[in-house]
């Protein structure tokens, strides 16, 4: 069964908010093509998650076995968000541009999950390449939304772009490599014009479009799971 990771980082509240209408369409057009697949929300807009501090780091440095009772309520809230990361096959991401960079929200929410030991091992004994990703094969669809336009590579703005650079360093914690991220993005919020009009239905198609090669791809994928 697919099970769909949605996370919504905008400030905005829902009928304001341009990337929340897109993972509700891109969450619904896959139950609709796919009603077994099971979903997990988590508003980080809403309800933020706390910045990681010096306990954090401490508890989270410190090994499993050697930890004080302290430590584990610390990590408590950073291992029930590594858990939904784990669990889930596809991770659609409401991510708005904000001061050409990602919401404050989602900076907290990849740090909470980026944990030694939970998303990824370091050992020195890999060389000048220590790190290594434990999470695999996932899916991240990116859903975005920006005030100016001409972001993407080779785009007028493209040297002002620090959202999609940072979630792409950022994915292997979620067990995304490079070539598994989709991004769609509506542009021209702040113009208010015809370009923007075409851009939101531009997103909206393209959104629709992912959720349903997702959906094919998922039902290939269970259809193929042997019996027994």
């Amino acid at each position: 069964m697919t099970t769909l990771l949605r996370i919504d980082a905008s400030a905005q509240q829902q009928d304001r908010s341009l990337t929340r209408m897109l993972t509700a369409l891109f969450t619904n057009e896959l139950l609709h093509a796919n009603p077994d697949a099971k979903v997990i929300t988590r508003d980080i807009g809403k309800d933020p998650v706390p910045a990681i501090d010096h306990r954090f780091v401490h508890a989270a440095f410190t090994p499993p076995e050697a930890r004080e009772d302290w430590m584990a309520g610390r990590l408590a809230l950073s291992d029930a968000l590594i858990d939904e990361v784990t669990a889930a096959d596809i991770i659609v991401m409401g991510a708005p541009m904000y001061n050409y960079g990602m919401p404050a929200a989602l900076k907290g929410w990849i740090d909470h999950i980026a944990r030694i030991g939970r998303t990824f091992s370091f050992d020195l004994a890999r060389g000048d390449f220590p790190i290594e990703p434990i999470l695999k094969d996932k899916q991240l669809v990116v859903l975005s939304s920006r005030g100016e336009f001409g972001f993407e590579p080779g785009g007028p703005r493209a040297h002002l772009n620090a959202l999609d650079p940072a979630i792409a360093a950022c994915a292997h914690y979620f067990g995304v490599s490079t070539a598994n991220i989709h991004t769609v993005a509506i542009e021209y919020q702040e113009f208010k014009d015809e370009r923007h009009e075409r851009s939101v239905i531009a997103a909206k198609d393209a959104t629709r479009a992912l959720a349903r090669r997702f959906a094919q791809v998922s039902e290939t994928n269970d259809a193929c799971v042997p019996a027994g």
